[in-house]
């Protein structure tokens, strides 16, 4: 069958690799200059900046979509182990080394309580069973009420109505420790205080298979996928912004897509890697709207949003890990001014990415690549981000120079910034949200948007919006569950 992609993110380059192994003639369209969706890639001065993702985790299933071909991914792209995989830096001076070595973590767990070693042990246990128990159901497609049923005796026993952060709580005394084991769902959009604890299995996949680096960046992973895409015989198309998905009104069906410029696309099936509310409110034609209406969407929790400072510098420092999560000497709080409150905070919980601690060829000789990401409210917050956004800049630049980075100021030679503005203008997300949906429990699983329309049987949706959620490893699974569904050709 003829199967157009919309957008060529991971979600959507996961796909088209399996449908067009399965035998299908599969044509990836993307609006933009450069494949990759929120994992483009900007240069700028002999700086290299991945604008998106840049953690990679459960590698494994990115080399299944070479393994399948018969290929092998070192062929492709470098993947390289970090370690450690993060250093949590605190207000009080302390760091912790998140790494996949269970010595040191327990060493250093000694040195910040000692008393929370035993809770360590029994928090290792739960996570193993959460881990056994829900990782089944991330590859399932849960189209139908009748499929979470079947998982659900599973489930329940896993406390899945706690949140991450009341989860971990339980197993330790030091805040520190608590802000240690419970901050991931930020790497996902959302909020550790209601985020289910069944989204622990994020960190467990760190602890099993460990944090890992694509040298050249989360582009060169891109590449690396659009490569063997195009070796299979797939077609992708820059570009080539879609205006609207095109419909048969006799059956139901869509047909193709209409593309900006009024050209006409066939296909048999589309997939859309674009934001599901986006793809509903406006590429679907209104009449064929209705299970995922407006208000549907706007009763919905939309995932934080993002400034981030991509910027390069003329020294080097030294003593910063690849990754860095600087962490908010309120913890609590600030996670109730980015989500329930939706306002900035007064305090920065901030995570820094430094690639050229592990691959120098992403800045030129001596400097170094950075970007630093700050949570911030999405639009539904009252932030005027183009009166606001270059003040805002200014203090995360002045945060870092006071408490990380000496003599920031001086050394920055170039820097580029995207705000809220930029998720909802340029990348097409409802309410500039980064991540889709927020991954509350009533919002996982069945209840987050499903892989296929409910309204049109032959379009189907990929990426961070549906199952299993945002996140590398979620989004390149949405693509392999798309692909089971839609079958060979």
């Amino acid at each position: 069958m003829k199967i157009l992609i919309i957008g060529s993110g991971l979600g959507g380059l996961s796909a088209a690799i399996r449908l067009q192994t399965q035998g299908h003639q599969v044509t990836l369209v993307e609006k933009h200059n450069k494949p990759g969706g929120r994992a483009y890639v900007y240069q700028q001065d002999g700086f290299t900046f991945d604008a998106g993702p840049t953690i990679i985790t459960a590698p494994y299933l990115i080399d299944e979509l070479f393994q399948i071909n018969g290929r092998r991914i070192e062929d492709y792209v470098q993947l390289v182990r970090l370690d450690p995989f993060y250093n949590i830096r605190f207000s009080d001076g302390s760091v912790f080394h998140l790494t996949g070595n269970r010595e040191y973590i327990l060493q250093q767990i000694r040195e910040f309580n000692s008393q929370d070693i035993q809770g360590y042990y029994r928090f290792e246990q739960a996570l193993e069973k959460i881990f056994k128990k829900v990782m089944p159901l991330m590859e399932q497609p849960l189209n139908n009420f009748c499929e979470l049923i079947k998982f659900a005796p599973n489930i329940i026993g896993l406390q899945p109505f706690k949140s991450v952060a009341s989860f971990v709580n339980q197993y330790f005394q030091d805040e520190r420790l608590q802000q240690v084991f419970s901050f991931h769902p930020l790497w996902i959009g959302s909020n550790p205080f209601t985020t289910s604890s069944i989204f622990t299995t994020i960190q467990e996949l760190e602890r099993k298979f460990g944090v890992w680096f694509a040298m050249g960046g989360t582009g060169a992973l891109v590449n690396a996928l659009v490569k063997l895409f195009c070796e299979l015989g797939g077609k992708l198309l820059l570009n080539t912004p879609v205006a609207e998905i095109a419909m048969n009104y006799k059956t139901g069906y869509a047909t193709g897509a209409i593309l900006a410029n009024g050209k006409y696309l066939p296909s048999d099936i589309v997939v859309s890697n674009a934001d599901v509310a986006f793809t509903y409110m406006n590429l679907v034609p209104a009449k064929f709207r209705h299970h995922y209406t407006l208000g549907k969407f706007e009763r919905m929790r939309h995932s934080m949003s993002v400034f981030v400072i991509y910027f390069g510098t003329n020294r080097r420092y030294q003593h910063m890990a690849h990754h860095e999560m600087l962490m908010a000497p309120s913890y609590h709080n600030f996670m109730q001014d980015i989500f329930e409150r939706k306002h900035l905070s007064s305090y920065f919980c901030l995570y820094l990415h430094r690639p050229t601690a592990t691959d120098a060829s992403l800045a030129p000789a001596g400097c170094e690549s950075w970007y630093a990401l700050v949570p911030v409210p999405n639009l539904s917050g009252q932030t005027n981000w183009e009166i606001g956004a270059q003040q805002y800049r200014d203090k995360v630049i002045q945060y870092l120079e006071r408490c990380y980075l000496p003599d920031l100021s001086k050394h920055i030679v170039t820097e580029h910034s995207v705000n809220p503005l930029y998720f909802r203008d340029t990348l097409n997300s409802y309410q500039g949200s980064a991540f889709g949906m927020e991954s509350t429990f009533t919002q996982s699983g069945w209840f987050r948007p499903h892989h296929q329309s409910e309204d049109i049987r032959n379009l189907y949706f990929v990426g961070a919006g549906t199952h299993p959620g945002a996140g590398l490893p979620s989004v390149i699974t949405s693509g392999k569950i798309v692909a089971r569904m839609i079958g060979k050709a």
